[in-house]
């Protein structure tokens, strides 16, 4: 693309406010919607412009960009009488960052190509601070070429952009990764748990679990929550839970079941139930902590 393309971005909350604002710093001209007006306040003030509904958004846009908790709103935004494909002009494009489903990605790009719209699914990992340095990885499903065209667009939220193949893929990778997360997430508290029992120090535990074969990308960032007692309010339990279900649901459809997959919902979803929809994701481990008696916090050393 030569000119900067005009932007509308849905949904502005904790992965969607730091691509958007990287897109501002940018030079992009950004619309921007989200049910709760207040997360737009920042974007506002940097710039960016309040569509009063998603229909005069799309309609303005020349590539809309989504940020949403799940299939449910992706579907919502997307589709019916007021949604986004409807709206759009003919040879707008879409990139959907949202953990969604395969059946459901499948359905939105054959909808938009019947309007003349390109779609991309390109869900997104990295967390927060990952979305604020732009420095996502960026899993994009749909054709080669659209991917070309908006890839500037992508170079200013991410710094890892693979494209996987078909629609659908991009969801299955983004599942996927979710699903190892998950399972180390719910290890690495029982790997703290036999440390702490056996009275070393916490964060002796850590230092040793991040020298070893046992390092992962939840030792290196997600032990500080668990030591602090956060737990990591950034993501919460019914999105994981929400997310171990879609891969569950991808192996079934494959014909097979997921062993570790199907453990890591039931241990997520026992937490959910105990502390709520929106507690920390990191509250599996507060589960075993409450079972056993022992809360695994500790202050690391400032490095």
């Amino acid at each position: 693309m030569s000119a900067k393309p005009r932007l509308f971005f849905i949904g502005v909350g904790n992965m969607g406010n730091p691509m958007a604002v990287n897109l501002i710093k940018a030079g992009y001209s950004l619309l921007v919607f989200d049910r709760d007006r207040s997360k737009a306040d920042n974007l506002i003030e940097l710039g960016a412009h309040w569509a009063t509904s998603l229909a005069q958004g799309a309609a303005e846009a020349d590539v809309v960009i989504s940020s949403l908790p799940g299939p449910v709103q992706v579907e919502a935004v997307m589709l019916g009488a007021e949604g986004v494909i409807a709206h759009m002009r003919n040879g707008g494009a879409i990139i959907d960052t949202s953990t969604s489903s395969v059946p459901l990605v499948k359905h939105l790009v054959a909808t938009a190509e019947e309007r003349g719209i390109d779609f991309l699914e390109a869900p997104v990992t990295n967390a927060i601070d990952g979305a604020q340095r732009g420095e996502l990885a960026i899993f994009v499903g749909g054709r080669a070429s659209v991917l070309d065209r908006v890839r500037p667009i992508f170079d200013v939220i991410g710094n890892r952009i693979f494209h996987v193949g078909e629609p659908g893929n991009g969801a299955t990778i983004k599942l996927l990764t979710n699903l190892l997360w998950f399972v180390s997430a719910a290890a690495i508290g029982e790997g703290l748990m036999l440390g702490a029992k056996a009275g070393v120090p916490l964060h002796i535990v850590w230092e040793a679990i991040k020298s070893s074969a046992g390092n992962s990308w939840v030792a290196e960032h997600d032990v500080p929550s668990i030591l602090a007692g956060h737990y990591d309010p950034s993501f919460s339990l019914a999105l994981c839970c929400k997310d171990l279900g879609l891969v569950n649901d991808i192996a079934r459809s494959q014909g097979y079941s997921l062993t570790m997959g199907a453990h890591a919902q039931a241990l997520f979803e026992e937490a959910r139930a105990r502390f709520g929809d929106d507690a920390a994701e990191l509250n599996v481990v507060r589960v075993l902590e409450e079972r056993v008696g022992l809360f695994l916090r500790a202050d690391l050393p400032k490095s």
